[in-house]
């Protein structure tokens, strides 16, 4: 008897058992009651055709293609569910609770019957155990992944994914919002959300900041750091995918709500920049936009006439100084609705989520200086001061799926995400180049928003043999910087502060535009051949992926060399009001400067593969394959004052991986994997145009002749599962750069540069550790407490070309390498999970943030140690409460070069009480 004629006969005779049930005699109560959910594989895709069956009845149904099930007319009390389907080893679920009328949900995890070979009996609160089913994906995964689920972010205080990230080994948040993994920069490490690549909202940086991601949303967020052909091959430290959440089995609605404060800033006396529009919306560009007037300008050549720089100097906004203000506290809000319900005669999925929030922010003793070459390495430029202002987040999905038939799944994913930050910084130092005592203010308002929208579609074809998914994604992002301005006073004596007017850094106007759209097509085809325990699956796919970024930055510096002593002692808001550019006055200019410009970037990538996954041995597996990527990238960068300049780079590369999972026993995998990976340069370092801060500050400044760097990955991997909620591993790394892409910091005569250059190759190699465990072990009075922990120890070294050994140090570690990461925790909750406490630890080791210029040493972030708390209580039925608190240690923020600190500040202790209402 065939192996096909099996499986027909056992999907057939659980359909008629299923069908039969119909005719039976129920309590209408009892008609309503059902059990649905979704059955999974190792991989942690939806398996069709599994045969479900209620135990002791003739009660069954069968998985669609995404694995979805829905069993009717369930009995009320306990059950148990079986799952089965040939080539799989059987899995019954006990305890399974139905009241009468009700919807219980229930996934379930199915492994292959030659790595299963008895039943695998769990508990239904097993099963949906989310960290369980992340660490049932873990172990069966065909690559070296780490996740991070829905259970464990409602766990925590993290309210975005850049910090749910944050807490999987290897990985830290710069920031707050840039991920470096296995202490490679941000550069190395790739963002998607539901599988497909994000556009980045930052102008120097082709990053996604994860910050932009409300925790509300997120269903998972999933680390890979070994290359398989199926994905993207332009990373080294990680791919990271933002998974959002799928429609729930059953119609539920879940409010929450939140309040806090900052203990420095909420209640205390602060600074603030003030509102313009629809700041608290996030929508506060339009007020602060450029003036046409002064955009028609453009480069001022020929140079406009005073009375054109009188009028184009009234239609700036006159906002130059921080106010007063007292902090007041931190507050959200968020909702979600769905189910899924016949509508026009289709049964379709659905899940309408959104989330508000708003948070006071602070650098509290905020110290900034430079360190410059004399004597020794000696201090300049240190000023003192604070910087305070309001972060913004909203965000919403709005997401449905419907089946087209038992076998084709079709979603629309679409999700919309907005920030801003509206920040104000006033500080008071010495300028060593003008030998005078400053007082410098500056307001900065940024927002950025990300919008995704996805057709998906999965196809089963020939019973499950074949399987065809494709998808078309269209997201855009855009990150506006309208009117930051800057003003410095210098203060002479006991006399009161006078603007400086002289120089072009006394007063400036900065307007900066972002705007990026990504285009994405991708489609996979999966063939399996052979028996059980002897299969070859084949996937094939190509992807192409279209990238139109714009991006430009207007520059304006305002003098007053027409000034008296008196009349530079004015406020800005009075010096600019109107009095000194009236008809015939010439006591004011206005002039561009060379930091300002635009750049366009238009990215193509075209790429195919062909991987096989084939089963060796019942317990060796083997994934080999090669991805071909055709990359072409034109920038066009435009200097405020000069000709544009274009490159267009252009690279072809084939990247060949090979991964094998050594299935020691039952519950120990033995991975090793070797694979070639690329990373590209960002547009912005492509474009050779100058940004700069106030009055001494960095210049950043692209390079056109950067190439593309090749990275050589090795990983070997060893992982025990004492339990489905357990794991010990040990990862052992190792990667080899080829022209790696440095930044790097030069420092000259009262200008300093950051830039960006190949080094000739780079090392860098590591071990990770990672564990969790329940204490049960030690005693039985501590079965619910469970810890957890990884930590990371790794070296880099770069290889530096010839002529770059004046421009940087000769010997050190990989820009943003940290020699060592440690995340570690520790979790109680009830036998119900009902009630839990969280208790995490944070900290990272030295890690260069920027190059130093011989003889001066390199920039380092120091390490900082962070603990947060998080509380979780039921309140009444339906009600549940949440306390967080973070940075409990309110450790000090410090970077420093040599013995000079570079910047140094305190953010303050958080603290919030929330509620969850479902009911």
């Amino acid at each position: 008897m065939s192996h096909t004629f099996v499986r027909r006969l056992t999907l057939f005779v659980v359909a008629v058992c299923g069908l039969s049930n119909a005719g039976d005699a129920q309590t209408p109560a009892a008609a309503r009651s059902r059990i649905t959910g979704r059955v999974l594989d190792p991989q942690g895709a939806g398996m069709s055709d599994v045969g479900i069956q209620v135990v002791g009845t003739t009660i069954g149904a069968l998985s669609g293609v995404d694995g979805r099930y829905t069993v009717v007319g369930v009995p009320a009390g306990t059950v148990t569910l079986l799952a089965r389907r040939i080539g799989y080893g059987s899995k019954t679920i006990t305890g399974i609770v139905v009241a009468a009328g009700q919807t219980v949900e229930q996934n379930i995890a199915m492994a292959p019957a030659a790595l299963q070979l008895a039943t695998a009996t769990v508990t239904a609160t097993q099963e949906r155990g989310s960290v369980s089913a992340a660490l049932d994906r873990q172990r069966s995964a065909v690559a070296i992944i780490n996740t991070v689920t829905a259970e464990q972010i409602s766990k925590s205080p993290d309210a975005d994914a850049a910090a749910a990230v944050g807490r999987v080994s290897g990985v830290n948040v710069q920031d707050g919002k840039y991920v470096f993994v296995r202490g490679l920069g941000d550069r190395y490490t790739t963002s998607s959300l539901n599988g497909a690549r994000l556009p980045s909202p930052e102008p120097e940086r082709k990053v996604v900041p994860l910050d932009l991601f409300p925790a509300s949303l997120i269903q998972s967020v999933t680390t890979s750091k070994t290359f398989t052909p199926d994905q993207p091959g332009d990373f080294a430290g990680a791919a990271v995918n933002i998974q959002t959440k799928e429609f729930p089995a059953r119609r539920t609605l879940v409010m929450s709500s939140s309040a806090g404060y900052n203990a420095a800033i909420s209640g205390k006396s602060t600074i603030t920049a003030g509102n313009a529009g629809l700041d608290y919306f996030a929508f506060g560009g339009d007020k602060r936009q450029l003036p046409t007037i002064i955009r028609d300008q453009g480069s001022f050549n020929p140079q406009p006439g005073q009375g054109l720089v009188n009028s184009l100097l009234g239609t700036f906004r006159n906002r130059w100084s921080a106010r007063p203000s007292t902090g007041s506290g931190n507050g959200s809000f968020g909702m979600s609705v769905g189910g899924n319900d016949p509508i026009l005669g289709q049964r379709i999925g659905y899940l309408l989520s959104g989330n508000y929030s708003v948070q006071q922010n602070i650098k509290r003793d905020q110290v900034r200086a430079y360190a410059a070459a004399r004597q020794g390495i000696e201090e300049v430029d240190r000023f003192e001061g604070t910087s305070a202002g309001t972060g913004v987040l909203w965000g919403g999905l709005a997401n449905f799926s419907t089946y087209l038939g038992r076998n084709t799944k079709l979603s629309l994913n679409n999700t919309y995400n907005r920030t801003s930050d509206n920040d104000a910084r006033v500080e008071s130092g010495i300028s060593e180049n003008l030998g005078l005592d400053l007082d410098i203010t500056r307001l900065q308002y940024v927002e950025r928003m990300i919008r995704s929208s996805q057709l998906k579609a999965e196809h089963s074809l020939f019973g499950g043999a074949h399987e065809f998914d494709w998808s078309a994604t269209a997201s855009g992002v855009t990150r506006r910087e309208p009117d930051r301005s800057e003003i410095v006073y210098s203060r002479v004596g006991a006399a009161a502060p006078e603007w400086l007017a002289i120089g072009t850094e006394s007063a400036v106007r900065t307007f900066g535009d972002l705007n990026e759209n990504t285009y994405e097509g991708a489609a996979n085809y999966r063939m399996t051949f052979f028996e059980p325990g002897k299969e070859l699956k084949v996937k094939f796919g190509g992807l192409y992926r279209s990238t139109s970024r714009d991006a430009e930055n207007f520059v304006y510096s305002a003098q007053g060399l027409g000034l008296d002593n008196a009349d530079r002692r004015l406020a800005p808001e009075e010096i600019f009001d109107g009095r000194f550019t009236q008809p015939g006055e010439n006591a004011l200019s206005l002039v561009p400067l060379s930091q300002g410009g635009s750049y366009t970037a238009e990215d193509r990538l075209a790429a195919g593969y062909l991987m096989f996954n084939w089963q060796l041995r019942e317990n060796v597996n083997v994934i080999t394959g090669a991805r071909y990527e055709a990359s072409s990238v034109e920038v066009i960068g435009t200097p405020t004052l000069g000709a544009p300049i274009r490159t267009n780079p252009k690279f072809n590369d084939v990247l060949p991986s090979l991964a094998i999972t050594y299935k020691a026993t039952e519950n120990q995998n033995l991975r090793f994997s070797v694979s070639q990976t690329v990373a590209r340069p960002e547009y912005r370092e492509l474009a050779p145009l100058r940004f700069r801060d106030v009055l001494g500050g960095d210049n950043v400044e692209g390079n056109a002749n950067l190439i593309r760097s090749l990275v050589r990955n090795v990983d070997l991997r060893w992982e025990w599962f004492p339990s489905r909620s357990e794991v010990l591993s040990v990862s052992l790394f190792g990667k080899q750069f080829d022209n790696p892409i440095e930044r790097i910091y030069l420092a000259t005569s009262g200008t300093r540069v950051v830039t960006f250059q190949n080094a000739k190759s780079a090392t860098n190699y590591g071990i990770e550790l990672e564990a969790r465990t329940a204490l049960t072990k030690l005693s039985p009075s501590l079965e619910n407490v469970t810890i957890f922990s990884n930590a990371t120890i790794m070296q880099s070294e770069i290889t530096l070309r010839q002529g770059l050994t004046s421009t940087t140090n000769a010997n050190r570690a990989m820009v943003g390498q940290a020699p060592y990461m440690v995340n570690g925790g520790v979790t109680w909750n009830t036998s119900s999970g009902s009630t839990s406490a969280t208790l995490l630890y944070n900290v990272i080791g030295a890690r260069i943030v920027d190059a130093g210029v011989v003889p001066l040493p390199d920039v380092k972030e120091l390490p900082r140690n962070v603990l947060d708390l998080s509380l979780r209580f039921p309140v009444v039925r339906g009600l549940a409460g949440r306390i967080d608190a973070r940075n409990l240690l309110d450790a000090q923020y410090r970077t420093k070069q040599g013995l000079v600190t570079r910047e140094s500040y305190y953010t303050g202790r958080l603290f919030s009480f929330g509620l969850n209402w479902q009911p």
